[in-house]
């Protein structure tokens, strides 16, 4: 499931890891290792500033990709345990303050 949206959160790391886990954690989904999460710094232009974070879990994972100049953000949950994908999508609304509307895709 893809989820994207602008955001009106303070997004920084911490809030990165606590969203993902929290996310897991609330769908019932199990995962193996911390977040890894990685910022391009003076590898991107201005523009492409943000965070690329991953989290691992043990039915595939959950990737977010945020670019701070638009305040835009994109969540992909992969896996094939089942979830609730409302409840996702409630909170990844939610977590990031995504007051607008939201992509979401199902494939």
């Amino acid at each position: 499931m893809l989820v994207e949206g602008y955001t009106t959160a303070a997004v920084d790391r911490k809030m990165l890891e606590a969203t993902m886990t929290g996310l897991a954690a609330h769908l019932g989904l199990r995962a193996y290792a911390a977040p890894v999460i990685f910022a391009p710094g003076d590898a991107a232009r201005a523009d492409n500033q943000g965070f690329d974070a991953f989290l691992p879990l043990a039915d595939s994972g959950i990737s977010v990709y945020y670019w701070a100049s638009a305040r835009f953000v994109s969540v992909l949950l992969y896996t094939c345990a089942g979830f609730d994908e409302g409840a996702a999508i409630a909170y990844l609304r939610r977590a990031f303050g995504i007051d607008g509307e939201i992509a979401s895709v199902s494939i």
